[in-house]
């Protein structure tokens, strides 16, 4: 539940702050008028989203307990671990100039008189968010219980778009370095937890048969089938039997990603 939580939270956050910047922006300048089309676009993304979304998990439906969903299933862990490496490293370098950015992208669109244009911009924000969102959403479902993982979501949702909203009330002038640095060191732990994850997958597989012995067994303390040990296994990747290839990869990667992330310094000017 904590996992789907902290993923949703984030994308709604991400999402509808990007979109409040553009309501925002819009009424400022006294454009009103195009509200509709940032609406439109959210809307055709949301949908899109949960389409995708569907097709994707009915079709993983059908090869529960196969060879195959084990295949998928490592695979997407690893995929969904580079995602939000990559999301969380990007949103890093973007949350210092992204209002400048994308005010100077609506002001072409209303220039060119495009129709559609507004509506893109938001269509792509929360398209893009939607879908990485989905890719998450794959890997905690094959790991999470299923009613944890929705009460999860749906409170990350609330919570996103709630703070999302108070800041547009507001019209507060905002700084989310901290937040975002906060936010991306927790999300790097739950990226760390995925490659371990994807790695025992695939030594079940036979594909990684090297370093695969065990190296301890903690389940007579903590069990993964526990409420306690599957909250850590989904957000932290604990495993009760961990092989030496999980824990190497597991640690290297926190060492280097929190290295970089917490390490990089932007002297940009900040959110506003």
């Amino acid at each position: 539940m904590l996992a789907s939580f902290l993923i949703f939270f984030r994308e709604s956050l991400e999402a509808s702050l990007i979109c409040s910047i553009m309501l925002a922006y819009l009424k400022q300048i006294g454009r009103r008028d195009r509200f509709k089309d940032v609406w439109f676009g959210i809307g055709a993304a949301i949908v899109v989203a949960s389409l995708g979304g569907w097709v994707v998990f009915s079709t993983l439906r059908d090869y529960d307990g196969s060879r195959l969903q084990n295949q998928i299933e490592g695979s997407t862990y690893f995929i969904a671990a580079g995602v939000l490496t990559y999301m969380t490293f990007w949103m890093k370098q973007q949350s210092r100039n992204l209002k400048k950015e994308l005010q100077a992208r609506m002001d072409v669109a209303l220039t060119n008189g495009s129709l559609f244009a507004i509506a893109l911009i938001a269509f792509i924000t929360v398209g893009r968010e939607g879908l990485e969102t989905v890719v998450f959403m794959i890997a905690i479902a094959f790991q999470t219980n299923p009613i944890l993982l929705t009460i999860g979501a749906a409170v990350g949702v609330i919570a996103g778009l709630s703070l999302s909203y108070v800041i547009y009330i507001l019209g507060r002038r905002v700084n989310l370095k901290h937040f975002f640095d906060a936010m991306g060191a927790l999300l790097m732990l739950f990226a760390a937890g995925l490659l371990a994850d994807g790695v025992e997958a695939f030594q079940q597989l036979g594909w990684l048969p090297f370093a695969s012995r065990p190296l301890w067994n903690t389940a007579s303390v903590l069990s993964e089938n526990t409420t306690a040990g599957d909250i850590l296994h989904s957000f932290f990747g604990y495993a009760q039997s961990p092989t030496g290839l999980q824990i190497l990869l597991y640690v290297t990667y926190l060492l280097i990603a929190l290295w970089f992330f917490l390490g990089t310094r932007d002297r940009r000017p900040a959110l506003r």
